[in-house]
């Protein structure tokens, strides 16, 4: 096994994740400050949930992650908890945000599995974001 590979109390997993979401209305606002702020807070609370940010980059209209996580905790819940941790903190940061949007995120994302052969790929994609 690779040292990768992490456990719980009754399962060994290696579980990452291609997450992808959007501000409402795909606008624009996740810019300086916004921006470096949000990676703060989403390193935090991914701390806080014990998921693990591998890969991270905030573009002005959407936000790439590749995150690993337990799968008895679930994806879907570690978005959950990042989107509605972030949305409130930042809401109440940058009065601008309120203001143009009444939620920050949208409800929908974007989510793939990303296997052992796919994860230099997937980071590569990521890390290129912001030079396109």
């Amino acid at each position: 096994m690779s040292r990768d590979v992490d456990s719980n109390h009754n399962i060994t997993f290696d579980c990452k994740y291609h997450v992808v979401f959007c501000p409402k209305y795909r606008r624009k606002v996740l810019v300086e400050p916004i921006d470096a702020r949000l990676k703060v807070l989403l390193s935090e609370k991914a701390t806080d949930i014990q998921a693990e940010i591998v890969e991270m980059e905030i573009m002005p209209d959407h936000v790439h992650l590749l995150i690993k996580c337990d799968p008895q905790y679930g994806i879907h819940k570690v978005v959950k908890h990042l989107k509605g941790y972030t949305s409130k903190i930042l809401r109440n940061e940058f009065k601008s945000l309120k203001s143009r949007l009444p939620s920050l995120w949208t409800n929908s994302y974007f989510v793939a599995t990303v296997g052992t052969v796919q994860l230099d790929v997937i980071k590569k994609y990521i890390e290129a974001q912001k030079s396109r």
